[in-house]
């Protein structure tokens, strides 16, 4: 095949185990020859519209099929896929759409049109007979274009080659077992780079089955779980919280799962403890976007020994932990985390001047997050290092404190910001969701604090609310709650 990238999975997959389930969703069960051949033909009907090798094909929609159907048939043609968040707003929609250029939109059953040069719901494309082409595409091209969220003005749009992606997946088959049996449930969303990426590309490549949930719904996990023998699931920390907080937790069959992998933010370690109680490990690992996301994993059988480390760097890439000037920190000394490797991201998408702010020396990609790393290389994310704020001259990580509060027996969730502070610069502020039945008062927060964290990191400011604003991954928005105004 001259086609060496992910275009010629399908097609591989369907001559190897044409059989075997490759999706299932809701009543739906997709064999891997079904799959292949409605790529083919979805592919076919691109072709029609114009689709050539090099052009933007974008989706927009929750998880299903169709995501799986489309993004394929795109690499078949060579062309670059854009997975579009659903929940954005028509106006960050379109922007994205006009940014990468896209000429064709696919949404998923049901979802409104958004405006683009061609557009098509997935289940009103014509049927067209399949077409089997083999373009040349390298592991150099790029194949998809995945938004960042920003923090101000526009989202930038990582560029992900094929060789990023694949090379993503050899480091993930690396670090965990995954089988040709593995039943995976992708319960976090496809255009997020984890669920992608570090669930459906490594069980397709592996000719397992994924199991495809249309959006996060605690009840919804525990049934597909018991329902289809789930052993394998990525999730958030928020995610395996709201799991543990279940009623069904205690009496849930979780007999399937074999292995559970979180990442995307610090996972506090009282969570952990309470997942060890039931005899399941996490693999936690960390990484971006722009990383694949891999970029280190911690594996099921180190967990219990480095209970909270995100681990050591994946087996083919290279990460540091640096000082301002770029040398590299002593151990548990905090520092900024570079990577370089085979799934560093080359860019982003017409931006060269963020290409280039991105990038240390020229080849360490600059993640913008602190850690620490232990006398045996083992890396600990630390913050964000625009969530740190300093208190007093003291640097303060809110990971650190979220961690801490959370093992309060009736904290379900929290998020902790800075707010500035006449006196100190700035202070913590904490914003806590309690558990279910819990009385949970503003003023247990610090007593709680008190003999577990330095006077200076115990948040001044608790707020008790329902909930916490959250981005499409699951993953908390502290934008919104830096923005609200202090008590007064």
């Amino acid at each position: 095949m001259h086609n060496a990238g992910l275009g010629c999975w399908p097609a591989r997959r369907a001559a190897m185990s044409p059989g075997r389930v490759a999706l299932i969703f809701g009543e739906r069960r997709v064999t891997y020859a079904e799959l292949h051949d409605r790529i083919a033909r979805l592919a076919a009907a691109l072709r029609d519209s114009g689709v050539r090798r090099g052009d933007r094909v974008a989706y927009l929609g929750p998880n299903h099929p169709a995501f799986v159907e489309t993004m394929f048939a795109a690499w078949t043609l060579g062309a670059i896929f854009v997975p579009l968040n659903f929940r954005l707003t028509a106006a960050e929609l379109e922007y994205q759409l006009q940014h990468s250029g896209a000429s064709v939109l696919i949404h998923a059953p049901g979802m409104p049109a958004v405006s683009a040069p061609v557009t098509y719901s997935r289940d009103e494309i014509p049927e067209k007979e399949p077409i089997y082409p083999d373009e040349s595409v390298g592991l150099d091209d790029v194949a998809a274009i995945l938004y960042t969220s920003g923090t101000t003005g526009h989202p930038k749009g990582a560029m992900l080659t094929h060789g990023n992606l694949i090379w993503n997946c050899y480091n993930l088959l690396v670090c965990v077992d995954v089988a040709s049996d593995e039943v995976t449930l992708v319960s976090a969303p496809l255009f997020h780079v984890a669920a992608l990426d570090q669930c459906l590309l490594p069980t397709f490549l592996k000719g397992g089955t994924s199991v495809i949930m249309p959006s996060w719904d605690v009840d919804g996990c525990f049934d597909l779980i018991e329902r289809h023998r789930v052993t394998w699931m990525f999730g958030v920390a928020t995610m395996f919280a709201g799991l543990s907080q279940s009623p069904r937790w205690a009496g849930a069959d979780l007999g399937s799962v074999r292995s559970l992998m979180t990442g995307g933010a610090s996972v506090p370690e009282a969570l952990i403890h309470r997942y060890q109680e039931r005899g399941l490990l996490f693999c936690q690992g960390y990484g971006m976007t722009e990383t694949a996301p891999g970029a280190t994993f911690l594996e099921a059988r180190e967990s219990r020994e480095h209970v909270g480390s995100a681990g050591l760097p994946v087996f083919f890439a290279d990460v540091r932990c640096v000082r301002p000037d770029l040398t590299d920190t002593d151990p548990g000394e905090p520092g900024e985390v570079l990577v370089r490797g085979p799934n560093v991201t080359p860019g982003y998408w017409n931006d060269p001047p963020a290409t280039a702010a991105a990038f240390a020396d020229g080849a360490w990609f600059r993640s913008g997050d602190v850690a620490v790393v232990d006398g045996s290389g083992h890396f600990r994310i630390v913050d964000r290092t625009k969530d740190m704020y300093i208190s007093g001259g003291e640097n303060v990580y809110p990971a650190e404190v979220e961690a801490a509060i959370f093992e309060h027996p009736g904290v379900a969730e929290v998020a902790v910001v800075g707010v500035p502070d006449p006196r100190w610069g700035e202070v913590g502020r904490a914003f806590v969701v309690p558990r279910q039945g819990s009385a949970l008062e503003p003023g247990d927060v610090p007593a709680f604090l008190r003999d577990r964290l330095a006077k200076y990191k115990i948040p001044v400011y608790v707020d008790v609310v329902g909930d916490l604003p959250k981005t499409g991954s699951n993953k908390v928005r502290k934008g919104p709650l830096r923005n609200l105004p202090l008590p007064g």
